[in-house]
């Protein structure tokens, strides 16, 4: 039992080292490679080799470039938004939930002044009048 879990875990390492030394593509390497399969000028299965890749990987990666050309041809300039526009746009959403928090409150207030004033009453305690005052300037 010992032994087989030694073998289990040496094979875990073997594929840890593999994963961790795999080559990463980059995007521009990425398009090379695809305009190259593109132009012909010799097999994919030629290039693949060259390039110490499997053909699937090839083939995917054409796939993504190709669709990328056909949305952006298409109009679809859809983008991801960065970290401070996302930052901003949820700055904006609190201050926007804060002014609408505010809303019933106001109206409250509001709707107990117009009461008053079509009963001809002009006094309001001092709390109301200081509450009128604030949400009048701003």
């Amino acid at each position: 039992m010992a032994v087989y879990r030694r073998e289990l875990a040496l094979e875990q390492v073997v594929k840890d080292i593999r994963r961790a030394t795999r080559r990463q593509f980059s995007a521009e390497e990425k398009i090379r490679i695809v305009l190259e399969g593109v132009r012909g000028e010799e097999s994919i299965a030629e290039l693949c080799r060259r390039e110490g890749i499997a053909a699937s990987m090839y083939y995917g990666w054409s796939k993504e470039f190709l669709d990328a050309g056909k949305r952006r041809l298409a109009g679809d300039t859809a983008r991801a938004a960065t970290s401070a526009e996302v930052k901003d746009l949820r700055r904006e959403a609190q201050a926007l939930k804060e002014a609408m928090a505010d809303l019933p409150l106001e109206n409250r207030l509001l709707k107990k002044a117009c009461s008053r004033m079509g009963r001809g009453h002009m006094g309001y305690p001092p709390s109301e009048k200081a509450e009128i005052i604030r949400l009048v300037e701003a």
